[in-house]
């Protein structure tokens, strides 16, 4: 497995990804971070568009999990709410908590991607599994921390911006 900071793909928006594209790339299991990636870490309420795209997918071929780092009981009832599995206390970029995943949804790492908005934890995981990593824009940096975080992380991104898909 490779140890890098570049993602596979990047796209400002999980919303972009429709299962024909995942579908075209061979993916069968789409790996979802949580904060900041499908809600900001301020709320557990969606966008009605991410809420539609997360009814779009559950009538799809794709399975989709959500694999957070988070200890909070708040990923575990949304994802009650919304029926998707979901694997908390990740360990990313470890990749214990996305081999996990694979297990047990019985999917080679070549037909899995983990889309999140951050490098240090969700793309160098997911590279690091060997599967298809998706950078998404961070829904919201909303304090001091998130935004140091996406200026170092910056690098990584000029470096990959041929890898930006529109879709």
């Amino acid at each position: 497995m490779s140890f890098s900071f570049l993602p596979t793909i990047m796209i400002g928006s999980i919303t972009q990804l429709t299962p024909a594209y995942l579908q075209s790339r061979g993916i069968e299991l789409l790996m979802l971070d949580f904060d900041n990636t499908i809600v900001p870490y301020t709320t557990s309420t969606p966008t009605e568009e991410m809420a539609n795209w997360l009814r779009t997918m559950a009538t799809s071929e794709i399975r989709v999990c959500i694999v957070s780092n988070s200890k909070k009981p708040r990923v575990k009832v949304f994802c009650k709410e919304y029926g998707l599995d979901c694997i908390t206390h990740a360990k990313k970029p470890f990749t214990k908590g996305i081999r996990a995943c694979m297990e047990k949804y019985q999917k080679a790492p070549s037909q899995c991607a983990l889309a999140g908005d951050q490098i240090y934890t969700d793309t160098l995981g997911g590279n690091s599994a060997g599967v298809q990593s998706v950078l998404v824009k961070a829904i919201h940096n909303h304090n001091i921390w998130l935004k140091l975080r996406h200026v170092a992380e910056m690098p990584f991104i000029l470096c990959a911006s041929k890898r930006r898909v529109n879709l």
